[in-house]
């Protein structure tokens, strides 16, 4: 992987293909690291487009990654207090507790991290089976993060099957309350990982304080939709702080204004 921007100091082992040397894992946590001394709640979402903008190929995301992103994706989850994510992707992608090796253990300790990030998944009506491995293979309990009128018997059942049930609104979550929820509990570099009606809600409510978007040299054609669906919102501007390549693959690194 090479960094395109901000245009790297010549370097004796740049070439004119590579226009810098290859990043090693030290210049990837430089890069995507969260700010110093966090006093709030930070928020970073991450995502995988085609180049004509779909975020899926059957249904799934993995279809467009490759080794480049899936790096990054990782380091995301290495750099972050907890991981955010929809009920629907979470099913889709039939997620689970967060993973862990010795070497990634050890970064996030020299982070003074937790050893294993909690999964947090947004979910109006608890509609996260209890069985769900998300919730049943985890060596930390997963948060599930809901409104008050979601049904009594599914948040019994969560609560049953070990996941921890916060209520964040009424009758539907608030965003603006759920990221609040989890800053109160020192959860304050948050990791979402989408689906995209989650990311428009971020978006709408004005709390995307950094976007990872990786670009796939690939044409999905028509059918899956935007990184963002579901809710209006007023335009954010954001600006770009870096851009890496690898294989044709661009990841681009946008932070608010």
């Amino acid at each position: 992987m090479h960094q395109l921007w901000p245009v790297p100091t010549a370097s004796a082992s740049a070439t004119p293909d590579t226009a810098s040397p290859e990043l090693s894992d030290d210049d990837l946590e430089a890069i995507y690291d969260y700010p110093a001394d966090l006093d709030r709640p930070w928020v970073q979402a991450n995502f995988v487009a085609s180049a004509d903008g779909a975020v899926s190929v059957d249904e799934r995301s993995e279809g467009l990654s490759n080794p480049a992103d899936k790096r990054v994706f990782l380091l995301g989850r290495d750099l972050a207090d907890v991981v955010l994510v929809g009920a629907g992707t979470a099913l889709a992608e039939t997620y689970r507790g967060a993973r862990t090796t010795e070497a990634r253990i050890e970064r996030r300790r020299r982070h003074g991290l937790s050893d294993v990030p909690p999964v947090a998944v947004v979910t109006r009506r608890c509609s996260i089976p209890p069985d769900a491995p998300v919730v049943t293979d985890t060596s930390v309990p997963t948060l599930i993060i809901t409104a008050a009128d979601a049904p009594a018997d599914r948040r019994a059942a969560l609560t049953e099957a070990g996941a921890e049930v916060l209520v964040a609104g009424e009758d539907t979550v608030d965003p603006a309350a759920a990221i609040r929820l989890l800053g109160e509990r020192g959860l304050r570099r948050i990791d979402c990982e989408g689906g995209p009606h989650l990311f428009a809600s971020l978006v709408a409510a004005d709390l995307v304080d950094q976007l990872c978007l990786t670009y796939a040299p690939l044409l999905a054609g028509p059918g899956p939709g935007r990184i963002a669906a579901g809710l209006p919102s007023t335009p954010r501007d954001m600006t770009l702080r870096s851009l890496l390549h690898e294989d044709g693959f661009l990841l681009a690194r946008y932070r608010r204004v």
